[in-house]
């Protein structure tokens, strides 16, 4: 599958309320289940000496397509592709590291 196509399905299913403008329930959306994602590494290490066994990859990956779903919302509340995401992340990563800023901070380096 590729990230079209998902967006198109993903679109298909979303049925959420809009408080304000659309992006906010998504974006709100995003924020949390980005969360759910740090919560269960946090516990990896916390209960588990940090190893990542079958089940908490597949918890992990469950829980990355609803980050992945909610990314696929807020690009088509603002009208953007994620392939558009996509293809300006590499570029942007590829430009960083041909000039040796892949390290640091900032967004403009």
């Amino acid at each position: 599958m590729n990230f079209t196509e998902y967006q198109q399905k993903a679109r298909a299913t979303a049925k959420y309320p809009v408080i304000g403008h659309a992006v906010i329930y998504p974006t709100l959306g995003l924020a949390n289940e980005a969360g759910e994602v740090a919560g269960k590494i946090k516990k990896i290490f916390r209960d588990k000496d940090g190893v990542i066994g079958e089940a908490e990859r597949e918890a992990l990956k469950s829980e990355l397509g609803d980050v992945l779903w909610y990314i696929a919302q807020v690009c088509t509340e603002l009208d953007i592709s994620l392939d558009e995401v996509a293809e300006g992340n590499i570029a942007k990563l590829s430009d960083r590291q041909a000039r040796g800023a892949i390290k640091g901070d900032g967004d403009n380096r």
